[in-house]
């Protein structure tokens, strides 16, 4: 968005258990990328499934979050209009409408109408737009390599130590999104985020 010349502003949720590299990988992604602000908003209770524990989330990955989509881009509407963004972006992609309702694209559409609904500025309503979600975690790898993305400073792993544990589901995903895209990973093969 920042080579069409669109002012960028990035938010981060920091959530219950998320891993504190990954907050630190999107503050030097924004750093990196030049946007104008990098906000962190932080939701203490909000949790992940593992978290919560029980049997309620059957099926579900231990990374599902109850209502997490709803929450974070109404969060990201508030931010919007009180920059005065017309535009939030999602990188969901395709594997993710897999596994999580709330990230296929009715969902996004009925989210957009109801944003419209409840904004004071509803005549020039926010958008959501979803540029990868047509891409496989693979084609979006390959899409960042392909574009000059800094890849040693993304962070996958959902565990909090200083290096990946390439066991995770986080970790996991990652590697398999690498190899299909064809794409030397250099976190795995320094061991660490440098």
């Amino acid at each position: 968005m920042q080579k069409e010349r669109f002012e960028v502003s990035a938010l981060t949720f920091e959530y219950f258990g998320v891993a504190r590299k990954e907050l630190e990988a999107a503050a030097s992604l924004a750093r990196a990328a030049g946007v104008d602000e990098h906000r962190l908003f932080r939701l203490p209770d909000l949790r992940e499934a593992e978290d919560i524990g029980g049997s309620r989330f059957g099926g579900m990955p231990g990374t599902y979050i109850p209502g997490r989509n709803g929450i974070f881009y109404s969060i990201a509407a508030s931010y919007a209009e009180e920059i005065g963004a017309g535009l939030i972006l999602g990188g969901h992609n395709r594997d993710d409408r897999r596994a999580f309702k709330d990230a296929r694209p009715v969902f996004f559409r009925s989210l957009e109408r109801a944003l419209r609904l409840g904004s004071r500025s509803s005549r020039d309503p926010v958008r959501i737009g979803l540029p990868l979600s047509k891409m496989t975690k693979a084609s979006v790898v390959g899409l960042a390599a392909g574009t000059g993305v800094p890849l040693t400073l993304t962070w996958s792993c959902h565990s909090d130590g200083q290096e990946h544990c390439w066991a995770c589901e986080g970790c996991v995903s990652r590697e398999g999104a690498f190899r299909k895209a064809g794409v030397r990973d250099p976190l795995r093969e320094a061991g660490k985020i440098t």
